[in-house]
């Protein structure tokens, strides 16, 4: 009977040690969860950075716009208005809405949130779950508590706000579970960028906005007329001041929420990949 050379164990079988073999097992985990957690660690922060760069720059900054926040910014417009019952369709620079509220869509809007919500409660997703069901009182409150006038300084908000919201909460979706289909069909990746690119194209504007006006999109659009700043300062009477600590808030806010999920995400990995290594060292 012969020694291992690594372990010094016995070896009894023709395949090799068997004390060894079940600490690879054990190894191979470990080495997915350290790696897991330094892409928890970097990913995000790395993100938000590379946008942030090709925000300032002159051709990125337009590469990042057309093929990635302008449709945030557009999906914001639209969500908002559907909260409110009003028809709208996300398109390209442009969303139309409806005038009227339409039953169809407050019935669509609540059942996407009820179906929503009762998928993610399946799948064991409890605290996104909580979150996508208090979208019920703020579609009641939308629909039924605005103003029409209310309502369409809402949607006009939406666009930028939603590139903040919107783009957070895509990349929250990197530190979902290891089971989740958007970690397992890599469409983490996908949102990581996506949501990077819409949130630092938006806050970029609104900070930059508070030492300097000349930031805010003032002016005309062409083809579809004022911007959403001009009609909310000319049209509905917010002032310069109150435009930017709006949208500067909302941001500061979203990255609040952005770093408690961080925090929380890394402290999640931290459990698979200690034990492992533990079970491996003795």
């Amino acid at each position: 009977m012969s020694l291992c050379p690594h372990c010094g164990q016995p070896i009894r079988r023709a395949t090799g040690c068997t004390a060894c073999a079940a600490k690879t097992v054990w190894r191979l985990p470990a080495r997915e969860a350290v790696f897991e957690r330094r892409l928890r660690l970097a990913a995000v922060p790395l993100a938000l950075l590379v946008a942030w760069l090709l925000v300032h720059g002159g051709l990125s900054h337009v590469l990042l716009r057309t093929f990635f926040s302008m449709w945030v910014h557009e999906t914001g417009h639209a969500l908002a208005a559907w909260l409110c019952g009003l028809f709208a369709f996300p398109g390209p620079w442009f969303t139309p809405v409806g005038g009227e509220r339409s039953w169809l869509i407050v019935l669509l809007v609540t059942g996407a949130i009820g179906l929503l919500g009762y998928r993610a409660w399946r799948g064991r997703h409890y605290v996104p779950a909580a979150l996508i069901v208090l979208l019920l009182p703020a579609q009641l409150m939308c629909t039924f508590g605005l103003s029409h006038r209310r309502v369409e300084e809402l949607v006009l908000f939406g666009g930028d706000a939603g590139c903040m919201l919107i783009g957070t909460l895509l990349m929250t979706t990197f530190y979902v579970r290891k089971d989740s289909s958007i970690r397992t069909g890599w469409l983490r990746w996908g949102f990581l960028v996506i949501g990077a690119a819409a949130f630092a194209d938006a806050f970029a504007t609104w900070w930059a906005a508070r030492t300097n006006l000349d930031a805010i999109p003032f002016g005309e659009n062409e083809g579809t007329g004022p911007s959403d700043p001009s009609r909310l300062v000319d049209m509905y009477g917010w002032s310069v001041s109150s435009l930017i600590h709006r949208y500067v808030s909302l941001g500061l806010l979203c990255l609040i929420v952005l770093a408690i999920v961080y925090g929380v995400g890394l402290g999640g990995s931290r459990p698979e990949s200690e034990g492992p290594q533990a079970e491996d060292s003795r």
